[in-house]
């Protein structure tokens, strides 16, 4: 990658924000299909949305090819690096948001782990059914991209079904919000459209 590249986006992306060095990047070279492996030319590690886009935006101008990632423990090659572009890991970005319970909702960033929002929400008696077996591991980012399941999904549905709404970044950089506060409103479920698509449509 060109040195002008990646010093615009250590820009983006501040201190520690990137990762260049061949002993780094082999970590990403794979997900939890260890079948297949891609070493990425760059790691990015952002930490707001800001930061995703701005990244996201670089690589459209640049037309350099670009994943998403959360924690990698997929099993159908969602996360595997494409030869010359850049992985962007989002684990950083690991806040909840808000936990409101009156109306059983909870906003997280992508790279909030599993079990995490279980935890933030079991002393009201709540949980979140979608529960694969790495839920202790893995992101909700990567949950949506994949629309992941687990046992408590025969009974309550994967995870399309638990999602109301989102923020995402388009392949331009672009930024849109689909979905709501609640499941029931007017319109095409668009969120439906972007849960389970593996990153492909943003």
């Amino acid at each position: 990658m060109e040195t002008r590249i990646i010093n615009v986006l250590r820009v983006v992306l501040g201190e520690g924000g990137l990762l260049i060095k061949p002993e780094q990047l082999r970590t990403y070279e794979c997900d939890g299909l260890t079948n297949f492996r891609v070493v990425p030319t760059a790691v990015a590690l952002p930490s707001s949305t800001e930061q995703v886009q701005g990244i996201v935006r670089i690589c459209h101008r640049e037309r350099i090819p670009f994943v998403a990632r959360g924690s990698g423990t997929g099993l159908s090659g969602g996360a595997l690096p494409f030869e010359g572009g850049i992985l962007i890991s989002l684990t950083r970005m690991n806040r909840i948001l808000e936990v409101d319970i009156p109306n059983a909702r909870v906003v997280v960033e992508p790279g909030v782990i599993n079990l995490h929002v279980t935890q933030a929400v079991a002393a009201h008696n709540y949980f979140y059914a979608p529960d694969p077996s790495s839920q202790s591991v893995c992101t909700i980012g990567g949950n949506v991209a994949e629309n992941a399941g687990g046992a408590h999904c025969l009974k309550y549905g994967f995870t399309t079904t638990h999602v109301t709404g989102m923020e995402i970044v388009l392949p331009d950089g672009s930024l849109i919000h689909v979905g709501g506060k609640t499941f029931d409103h007017a319109g095409y479920d668009i969120a439906g459209v972007f849960v389970g698509s593996e990153g492909t449509l943003g």
